[in-house]
């Protein structure tokens, strides 16, 4: 889908700037633009596209609907099946998170979405079967799946909402106003599209500092950082190995598709499977750019407790692979 930004990047980085493919700076610069390039551009459509939806199915109604139909966890599954279906990172979620937040669904099933989107998608799967077969692979989309659902669950039992950003509350206030103003006014769409231009302009410019400094992160990270650095503190007679794997792996920001390679090769440098899985979930799953992102619409308690949830059901996936694996 992002194929023409990532040549866009590749024919600035290498023959304008003509710098050296694998060179630090050539691999920093480029992740860089691809990915402050494509978030950019999901942010406008997913807002966008969310400020349309929402001009219709106001956020009182959503909620409403939500708390009187009693679905018995099937909105956290349901939406980390979406999530399996949407090929983000961490960080290209977080635009999608925020249209959810904004169109008034509860935040621990957006928070299920987040978790697993970047973690198990049809380019992973396929990779993954070619690389470890059927049975691996279903095992991990599964436990993939059950951890966002599983980690929604618990997020939203700790009744997060009052740890989000003014600035998430002053647009959650501004969406309801424009609601009102579409209901009572019974306005067509072409009369809503200007109120709603104006609320994408305004969202981007709140956050689009956020996502320049987040991405600049994430660039450093992905050229400077040495990909077999860690290998030392994951070998199998380390007890603590899935805990620190896990924990080791957020400076390394990557999708599934580019770090499961490395996993591939942990695994024939002899260390355990899960304890390579925990590994490539938090690389994939937590990073800090994505803290970086999220830091515009969460307080910083939110981000820690959000972290801290995933971190432990990535550890205890780690440890139930090495058990049955």
């Amino acid at each position: 889908m992002f194929d023409w930004i990532q040549n866009g990047a590749d024919w600035f980085v290498y023959d304008v700037l003509n710098l050296d493919k694998g060179q630090h700076l050539a691999e920093a610069l480029n992740f860089f633009i691809y990915d402050t390039t494509k978030i950019l551009i999901l942010l406008f459509v997913v807002i966008f596209l969310m400020g349309i939806v929402n001009s219709y199915f106001p956020i009182d109604k959503v909620k409403s609907y939500l708390s009187r139909n009693k679905l018995y966890g099937l909105e956290y599954l349901m939406a980390s099946l979406f999530g399996v279906v949407t090929p983000f990172c961490s960080c290209s979620s977080v635009p999608l998170f925020i249209g959810f937040v904004r169109g008034g669904i509860p935040l621990g099933v957006t928070f299920a979405f987040l978790i697993t989107s970047p973690l198990v998608n049809e380019v992973a799967i396929g990779l993954f079967i070619g690389l470890f077969g059927i049975e691996t692979t279903i095992i991990y989309v599964i436990s993939g799946v059950l951890l966002g659902t599983v980690s929604g669950v618990i997020l939203q039992q700790l009744k997060l909402e009052r740890f989000l950003t003014p600035w998430v509350k002053e647009v959650l206030a501004t969406a309801q106003r424009d609601q009102d103003t579409f209901i009572k006014e019974k306005q067509t769409l072409q009369q809503r599209l200007p109120i709603i231009w104006d609320e994408v302009l305004k969202i981007l410019k709140g956050i689009i500092p956020y996502v320049i400094v987040g991405i600049a992160i994430g660039g450093l990270m992905h050229g400077y950082i040495p990909e077999g650095f860690f290998e030392q503190y994951m070998a199998k007679d380390n007890l603590f190995a899935v805990p620190i794997a896990t924990i080791l792996a957020v400076p390394m920001y990557s999708n599934a598709s580019g770090i499961l390679p490395v996993v591939q090769v942990l695994v024939a440098k002899g260390i355990p499977l899960g304890t390579a899985i925990a590994f490539m979930m938090g690389v994939v799953g937590l990073s800090l750019p994505e803290a970086m992102l999220l830091k515009k619409v969460m307080t910083l308690k939110l981000i820690a407790i959000f972290f801290g949830v995933v971190t432990l059901c990535i550890i205890i996936s780690g440890y139930l692979f090495n058990f049955l694996l």
